[in-house]
């Protein structure tokens, strides 16, 4: 076979392989910080100036999570999602600002209907699951 495209998926596939692997996972982060970038009511959930080492880290847990290299949790332990976000005052609004970018990043990726549904549903989950403040009144 000549290329990947010539390979059929098959039940043995992680999630992580049939969504493309890395360079999907790559893209999304990549482009969600684009977003983050210039969203100052996300903006403050980043205390590091360089938003590179929190896209790294967010690359590793997504691949992970979906069945890809261990790698986050070789460098970082379990990911305790819940706790690591705890620091940080997660309200509505960033919550809907968060998904607003991440979404958006989804969508630049051709994934097939069914994974695109699974990821999508994945992270309106764990945003809902992380708000832990109400928005300021």
């Amino acid at each position: 076979m000549s290329d990947d495209a010539d390979v059929p998926v098959t039940a043995q596939q992680s999630p992580y392989e049939r969504m493309g692997g890395h360079e999907t996972f790559a893209r999304i982060v990549r482009e969600f910080y684009r977003g983050v970038a210039d969203d100052p009511a996300l903006r403050a959930l980043y205390p590091e100036e360089d938003l590179g080492p929190a896209e790294e880290r967010l690359r590793m847990f997504l691949e992970q999570y979906w069945g890809g290299p261990s790698t986050y949790s070789e460098q970082r332990g379990h990911p305790r999602l819940r706790m690591r976000h705890v620091p940080f005052a997660v309200t509505p609004t960033q919550r809907d600002r968060w998904l607003h970018h991440m979404l958006a990043a989804v969508d630049t990726v051709d994934l097939d209907p069914q994974a695109d549904a699974a990821l999508r549903d994945y992270l309106v989950r764990a945003a809902n699951m992380l708000v832990n403040a109400p928005d300021p009144a």
